[in-house]
């Protein structure tokens, strides 16, 4: 960011102290006259001063706090908010906006990456299905809390990776205050004797429930293994080992399902790396799985429907249940809540119900035969379940579409870049941006979370990552701060 010219040390220090001291009045009148809502004003000044002069800084003090940030929620106004997260990436995208209209300048070289097309393109038809939305302000919402994350954290971030520093230390930052909320959780849930049954809310309130705590794990694993087992001093390595340790065993105890295979799944893309198999042949193979799942798909579905072991503490039959789908009352319920989407689809395939509706217009769609035990009409308990699916149902097939746009070019950019990054610290942080993406894009088939700070910052900031590195490749490094 542009510095501008500074006036004499007298006035600076004058200015500071009046402003300095406007805050402290402020925050005790706030609190004697209990309007409490108004303490936060001089935390808004703070956000703004600190974006002013150091937006940098502020991004990655967002992606530090982000998994101990907590979130609160106002049923009145059918809103929820990351605490501090969310206002501060809601303030900055603001900030990122008057600094547009003052300058006019647009970020050109990134905005033309075929990532930043693809994402653009999402942002636009999230933006016309809040015209045919059911529910036009949720669909509004929804939207600008997407812009929110998206501008800030790909976006902004792009300009941020210029510096070496920044690049070493973005997964680490999250990694520290994650291995806090890990701490906390193993503590509370070794009350419980680290049963299942207490598995789902131990980490509440840094996370709502189990399978978003599993997901953030799954994303940072790789970058866990590389951290361990890299070159470095004895006592790094002894440091990194005890991290990859905690969160392993945090990994193991948050018994998500779904956070196990994807980190199987980031193995699997690993070791097409390491044998160095052209994308395209993973592709076509990727392709011709589907394909025979397709085809054959009775024959698995009577398979699954003799398997009834249900989720339990015993790992092993834990992991077995994931196929359950006559008895587990969770897997059940997904399969529910799919086909409820499904036929929200069918009835608006083209633009679909609008974005963050889903919740709300499902319950209708729900066939008896499919209920389940933890089955709800009121929409409480979460949402489609599924990253694809939920967008078929809210912003039809184009929604759909343009995500799988983003998911190949996005793929293809990370594959490139850890092709022709040399060895070094950059390629490996690639390597483990690329694979953290396959953890969380295996998990979306399950679950989503884009619409969460924790899984915000770690998707569009690996996306952001491996868009700098490839801008880096082709010479397009003179990226502007905008």
């Amino acid at each position: 960011m542009e510095r501008f010219e500074e006036k004499s040390s007298l006035l600076r220090s004058y200015l500071l102290w009046v402003f300095g001291a406007a805050i402290v009045l402020l925050t005790s009148l706030s609190v004697a006259w209990e309007f409490y809502e108004i303490a936060f004003v001089p935390f808004a000044f703070l956000m703004i001063a600190w974006a002013f002069f150091n937006l940098n800084s502020l991004l990655l003090f967002t992606v530090a706090f982000t998994p101990l940030s907590v979130t609160l929620k106002d049923s009145n106004f059918n809103l929820g908010l990351s605490l501090p997260t969310e206002p501060i990436l809601a303030g900055i995208s603001f900030f990122l906006l008057l600094r547009f209209l003052q300058n006019g300048r647009l970020p050109w070289k990134v905005i033309k990456h075929p990532v930043s097309i693809a994402l653009l393109l999402q942002i636009f038809w999230m933006a016309f299905c809040i015209l045919t939305s059911e529910m036009p302000l949720v669909s509004f919402k929804a939207w600008i809390s997407n812009l929110w994350f998206i501008i800030p954290l790909f976006f902004a971030m792009i300009p941020v990776f210029k510096s070496e520093n920044a690049r070493k230390r973005f997964f680490s930052l999250y990694v520290i205050s994650l291995s806090v909320s890990c701490i906390y959780t193993l503590y509370v849930h070794s009350q419980f004797g680290f049963s299942k049954e207490t598995s789902t809310w131990v980490m509440f309130p840094f996370f709502k429930e189990h399978t978003a705590y599993g997901m953030a794990l799954a994303f940072i694993f790789p970058f866990l293994v590389y951290q361990a087992f890299k070159k470095q001093t004895l006592l790094g390595h002894l440091m990194n080992s005890l991290m990859f340790l905690l969160l392993s065993v945090a990994t193991v105890f948050s018994y998500s399902r779904a956070s196990w295979l994807s980190i199987v799944a980031a193995f699997g893309i690993y070791m097409l790396i390491k044998l160095k198999i052209n994308l395209k042949y993973f592709f076509l193979g990727l392709t011709i799985v589907f394909a025979s799942l397709y085809v054959t798909q009775e024959q698995w579905l009577r398979i699954f429907t003799k398997n009834d072991t249900v989720s339990s503490e015993n790992f092993t039959e834990h992991i077995k249940s994931v196929s359950n789908i006559s008895t587990d009352a969770s897997n059940l319920e997904r399969i529910n809540r799919w086909m409820s989407a499904i036929r929200m689809f069918q009835e608006r395939p083209h633009v679909g119900w609008g974005p963050g509706t889903y919740q709300f217009q499902y319950a209708p769609f729900q066939h008896s035969t499919e209920l389940t035990v933890i089955s709800t009409n009121s929409g409480n308990r979460g949402n489609a379940h599924s990253e694809y699916i939920g967008l078929l149902a809210q912003q039809g097939w184009p929604g759909l579409l343009f995500m799988l746009i983003f998911l190949m070019v996005v793929f293809q950019t990370g594959f490139r870049v850890v092709n022709k990054t040399p060895e070094g610290s950059d390629r490996g942080i690639a390597i483990c941006a690329l694979l953290g993406l396959v953890t969380y894009f295996t998990h979306g088939v399950l679950n989503n979370f884009l619409d969460m700070d924790k899984a915000a910052v770690l998707v569009w900031g690996s996306s952001a990552f491996l868009v700098f590195l490839d801008l880096k490749l082709k010479k397009d490094i003179s990226l502007k701060k905008f």
